[in-house]
């Protein structure tokens, strides 16, 4: 394999839309504090023998949107390995583990392909498809091929991690319990701060926390202690049960 077409990117450890049930989420013991500035450890009780992340092959010609979903993806943790060659993506696949496909399938670009050739051998890996063309007929060819979502060019950050959460939660994807638990309480964070229209900055005078913090949890990459959860709830006008409601 031409090294150059072939990207890989290690994240820290961690079909179309509609609502979806969640399944029961449970962990062992509650938050535990940690230092000074609210910064904690996250659900203790996980060992690290259970912690695996996520595996995602990113298959896109355009080097541009290829590096967006790779920055996107390692952001929240997951591993990452990206090809520019479509047609090597069959192959990647049989190699090495993966538990989701971000396919590019716009016309002349060898995907629709490449999708075909996967389920040739492959019934099972979760497949996401994106394009450039807003096509009615490629979005049902795809989703012929069991693609578990297809996607339109560009693709903003939050409607793609909407998307993977989803498959991870619908199709069961092996994933690092701490690291899904931080990013869906992240995401509550974020959406709630969004409604009430306030800043990063706003919400870091409210509680007294620092702006580098909050942004950290909302992106699931730092997970807040019981006392800073308290914080936040109170500044959002919530209850500490918004966060951990059905999860």
């Amino acid at each position: 394999m031409d090294p150059a077409s072939r990207v890989q990117v290690v994240g820290e450890p961690t079909g179309l839309p509609g609502p979806r049930s969640r399944r029961p989420f449970r962990v062992g013991r509650p938050w535990q504090d940690r230092g000074p500035d609210g910064a904690g450890r996250g659900v203790s009780g996980i060992s690290m023998a259970s912690r695996q992340t996520l595996n995602v092959l990113v298959v896109d010609r355009e080097m541009e949107a290829q590096q967006a979903l790779k920055e996107i993806l390692s952001g929240q943790g997951y591993g990452v390995v990206c090809l520019s060659d479509p047609l090597r993506a069959p192959e990647e696949l049989r190699t090495n583990r993966f538990q989701l496909v971000i396919l590019d399938v716009s016309p002349a670009t060898g995907g629709g392909e490449a999708l075909a050739a996967i389920r040739g051998f492959d019934r099972d890996v979760c497949v996401i498809a994106t394009s450039s063309v807003a096509s009615v007929e490629l979005a049902v060819a795809t989703m012929k091929y069991q693609a578990f979502h297809y996607l339109q060019k560009p693709i903003e950050a939050d409607e793609v991690l909407a998307v993977v959460r989803e498959a991870i939660r619908d199709r069961g994807l092996v994933v690092d319990l701490e690291t899904r638990l931080n990013s869906e309480i992240g995401a509550r964070i974020r959406g709630r701060r969004h409604e009430g229209a306030l800043t990063l900055k706003q919400l870091a005078n409210r509680t007294g926390l620092s702006v580098s913090l909050i942004s950290q949890i909302e992106l699931g990459k730092s997970a807040a202690s019981m006392s800073t959860m308290h914080k936040l709830a109170a500044a959002l006008g919530v209850k500490m049960t918004f966060f951990f409601e059905t999860l």
